[in-house]
Protein backbone atom coordinates (compact mmCIF):
# COMPACT_ATOMS: atom_id res chain seq x y z
CA UNK A 1 0.00 0.00 0.00
CA UNK A 2 1.23 3.31 -0.98
CA UNK A 3 0.04 6.67 0.82
CA UNK A 4 0.11 10.05 -1.47
CA UNK A 5 -0.30 13.23 0.18
CA UNK A 6 -1.43 16.74 -1.35
CA UNK A 7 -0.91 19.63 0.92
CA UNK A 8 -3.45 22.80 0.51
CA UNK A 9 -3.69 26.00 2.38
CA UNK A 10 -6.82 28.36 3.33
CA UNK A 11 -7.88 30.62 5.47
CA UNK A 12 -11.39 31.20 7.10
CA UNK A 13 -13.18 31.93 10.02
CA UNK A 14 -15.67 30.46 12.56
CA UNK A 15 -16.92 30.86 15.72
CA UNK A 16 -17.58 27.92 18.40
CA UNK A 17 -20.89 27.79 19.87
CA UNK A 18 -23.81 25.91 20.87
CA UNK A 19 -27.23 27.40 20.50
CA UNK A 20 -28.98 24.77 23.06
CA UNK A 21 -26.70 26.42 25.76
CA UNK A 22 -26.55 29.51 27.33
CA UNK A 23 -23.95 32.38 26.91
CA UNK A 24 -21.95 31.38 29.78
CA UNK A 25 -21.58 27.60 29.32
CA UNK A 26 -20.68 28.62 25.88
CA UNK A 27 -18.22 30.98 27.23
CA UNK A 28 -17.20 28.59 30.01
CA UNK A 29 -16.68 25.61 27.27
CA UNK A 30 -15.23 27.63 24.23
CA UNK A 31 -13.56 30.54 26.06
CA UNK A 32 -12.31 33.01 23.27
CA UNK A 33 -12.92 31.12 20.20
CA UNK A 34 -17.03 32.11 21.23
CA UNK A 35 -16.05 35.97 20.30
CA UNK A 36 -19.37 36.64 18.96
CA UNK A 37 -17.81 37.76 16.03
CA UNK A 38 -15.61 34.72 15.40
CA UNK A 39 -12.15 34.66 14.46
CA UNK A 40 -9.67 32.64 11.98
CA UNK A 41 -7.20 30.53 11.54
CA UNK A 42 -4.66 30.11 8.63
CA UNK A 43 -5.36 26.28 8.08
CA UNK A 44 -3.06 23.59 6.48
CA UNK A 45 -4.86 20.47 5.09
CA UNK A 46 -3.26 17.24 4.28
CA UNK A 47 -5.48 14.99 1.98
CA UNK A 48 -4.00 11.42 2.14
CA UNK A 49 -5.28 8.48 -0.62
CA UNK A 50 -4.14 4.98 -0.24
CA UNK A 51 -3.82 2.49 -2.99
CA UNK A 52 -1.55 0.36 -5.11
CA UNK A 53 0.34 1.66 -7.62
CA UNK A 54 -0.99 1.57 -11.48
CA UNK A 55 2.04 -0.06 -13.11
CA UNK A 56 1.20 1.59 -16.37
CA UNK A 57 1.09 4.96 -15.03
CA UNK A 58 3.33 4.37 -11.50
CA UNK A 59 0.83 6.70 -9.78
CA UNK A 60 -1.78 5.74 -7.15
CA UNK A 61 -3.91 8.83 -8.45
CA UNK A 62 -2.39 11.93 -10.44
CA UNK A 63 -1.23 14.82 -7.82
CA UNK A 64 -2.61 17.01 -10.39
CA UNK A 65 -5.92 15.90 -10.80
CA UNK A 66 -5.92 15.10 -7.04
CA UNK A 67 -5.32 19.00 -6.32
CA UNK A 68 -8.15 19.96 -8.58
CA UNK A 69 -10.49 17.67 -6.69
CA UNK A 70 -9.00 19.31 -3.31
CA UNK A 71 -9.49 23.06 -4.91
CA UNK A 72 -12.84 22.10 -6.60
CA UNK A 73 -14.90 20.29 -3.45
CA UNK A 74 -13.19 22.18 -0.56
CA UNK A 75 -10.58 25.20 -1.02
CA UNK A 76 -13.30 27.30 -2.99
CA UNK A 77 -15.67 26.85 -0.45
CA UNK A 78 -13.90 26.93 2.89
CA UNK A 79 -10.93 29.96 1.66
CA UNK A 80 -11.64 33.68 3.01
CA UNK A 81 -15.21 32.15 4.23
CA UNK A 82 -16.65 32.34 8.09
CA UNK A 83 -17.72 28.55 7.96
CA UNK A 84 -20.77 29.11 10.58
CA UNK A 85 -22.08 31.15 7.70
CA UNK A 86 -20.57 30.84 4.24
CA UNK A 87 -19.71 26.82 3.96
CA UNK A 88 -22.76 24.90 3.37
CA UNK A 89 -21.23 21.91 4.56
CA UNK A 90 -20.65 23.19 7.74
CA UNK A 91 -23.81 24.30 7.91
CA UNK A 92 -25.89 23.64 12.21
CA UNK A 93 -22.60 22.15 12.71
CA UNK A 94 -20.15 23.75 15.01
CA UNK A 95 -16.78 24.64 13.26
CA UNK A 96 -14.09 22.89 15.46
CA UNK A 97 -11.54 21.24 13.93
CA UNK A 98 -13.20 17.81 14.23
CA UNK A 99 -16.28 18.64 12.71
CA UNK A 100 -14.41 20.74 9.81
CA UNK A 101 -12.16 17.92 9.16
CA UNK A 102 -15.40 15.58 8.96
CA UNK A 103 -16.71 17.73 6.65
CA UNK A 104 -14.08 17.91 4.55
CA UNK A 105 -13.97 13.89 4.33
CA UNK A 106 -17.66 13.73 3.23
CA UNK A 107 -16.86 16.56 0.25
CA UNK A 108 -14.06 14.03 -0.76
CA UNK A 109 -14.72 10.76 -0.24
CA UNK A 110 -16.79 9.91 -3.36
CA UNK A 111 -14.78 11.71 -5.72
CA UNK A 112 -11.44 10.13 -5.56
CA UNK A 113 -11.22 8.62 -8.90
CA UNK A 114 -8.13 6.04 -8.12
CA UNK A 115 -7.13 4.65 -4.52
CA UNK A 116 -9.19 5.25 -1.42
CA UNK A 117 -9.57 8.85 0.98
CA UNK A 118 -6.86 7.34 3.37
CA UNK A 119 -7.27 9.96 5.94
CA UNK A 120 -7.94 14.09 6.28
CA UNK A 121 -5.44 15.99 8.53
CA UNK A 122 -6.16 19.57 9.52
CA UNK A 123 -4.09 21.75 11.13
CA UNK A 124 -5.85 24.77 13.10
CA UNK A 125 -2.44 26.12 14.50
CA UNK A 126 1.23 25.38 14.34
CA UNK A 127 0.67 22.97 17.82
CA UNK A 128 -3.05 21.69 17.14
CA UNK A 129 -4.18 19.00 14.54
CA UNK A 130 -7.37 16.66 13.91
CA UNK A 131 -6.84 13.52 11.93
CA UNK A 132 -10.13 11.94 10.27
CA UNK A 133 -10.20 8.79 9.10
CA UNK A 134 -13.30 7.98 7.90
CA UNK A 135 -16.36 6.44 9.84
Amino acid sequence: MVYVTRREVFSASHRLHNENLSDAENEAIFDKCNNYYGHGHNYVLEVVVAGEVDPETGYVIDLKKLKNIIKENVIRKVDHKHLNYDVDFMKNVIPTAENIAIGIWNQLADKIPSGKLYSVKLFETENNYVEYKGA
